[in-house]
């Protein structure tokens, strides 16, 4: 199996400015980043364009002016749905800004549309990382306190307990290997009782792990991947919807075109025209 651990290990190693910051200007449609997880927190201001980021397997549509916040240990993925997509990325830990807040484990909510106070911040922190006048990373770092500090007074959702946070992180560590497995392998017929035996646990002990931590069941999920990566082919029409069906993993084309239809509100031969 190829190796695609969706773990991503960061390193941050500015100690004055422990902040990992870039603009993702996207160019084409699609998938601009794939599905990994890690510790860090991860946000995204969209500058221009829509598109669509999952966090633990819900989509949120995103367009000018939105921040998503993928909270540590959240499964995540992008895709540009516009020919451009800009978006500012700003990744950090917690404990490197507050120890106390970080022992708190709060979860963000993942998208905050059109809050001036939050665009305000934002674009100074952008124009200071461009400008890089002296003193800029001491200025971006309490731009940093500020937007830390306001979205603990207004977009807290809740608190996880240490032991929470800690089973969160175990079983994403232990289901990576399924999900290695599923994008590996999505062309295949998969089966819950292969899932299951590759992290050593029952059949029903497996669905109730996976659906806990991932948010939907394991058939669910592999037909999600198998309909993104469907997509993505259709939109490329160098093959028919018989064969994107066939390539990705579907035996049955009235399925896959029920399924689609379920998932997408349109009819595959649509992405063709």
């Amino acid at each position: 199996m190829r190796d695609i651990s969706l773990y991503e290990k960061k390193i941050i190693n500015d100690e004055e400015f422990p902040v990992q910051m870039f603009m993702n200007q996207i160019r084409t449609p699609g998938i601009y980043y794939p599905a990994h997880w890690h510790e860090h927190i991860e946000l995204h201001y969209v500058f221009k364009g829509k598109g669509i980021i999952s966090c633990n397997q819900k989509d949120y549509s995103v367009e000018q002016g939105n921040l998503v916040i993928i909270n540590s240990n959240e499964l995540h993925v992008g895709t540009s749905i516009t020919n451009e997509f800009d978006a500012l990325v700003i990744i950090f830990e917690m404990k490197e800004f507050s120890k106390e807040i970080a022992n708190l484990n709060v979860i963000f909510q993942s998208l905050i549309q059109n809050d001036k106070k939050i665009e305000e911040i934002i674009l100074s922190i952008y124009h200071e990382e461009r400008e890089k006048k002296l003193g800029y990373k001491v200025a971006m770092r309490g731009m940093i306190y500020e937007l830390i500090s306001y979205l603990l007074r207004n977009y807290v959702l809740e608190s996880l307990s240490i032991k929470e946070n800690n089973m969160r992180k175990k079983n994403l560590t232990r289901l990576n290997t399924v999900l290695q497995y599923i994008h590996a392998n999505y062309t295949d017929t998969i089966t819950i009782k292969q899932l299951a035996e590759l992290i050593h646990l029952s059949e029903y002990r497996f669905c109730h792990l996976f659906k806990e931590s991932i948010g939907q069941s394991p058939l669910n999920y592999i037909n999600e991947v198998r309909l993104k990566k469907a997509h993505n082919l259709l939109e490329q029409k160098e093959m028919t919807v018989t064969e994107v069906a066939a390539s990705v993993g579907f035996t049955d084309y009235n399925n896959f075109g029920r399924l689609f239809r379920k998932y997408y509100n349109y009819a595959p031969s649509y992405v063709w025209e």
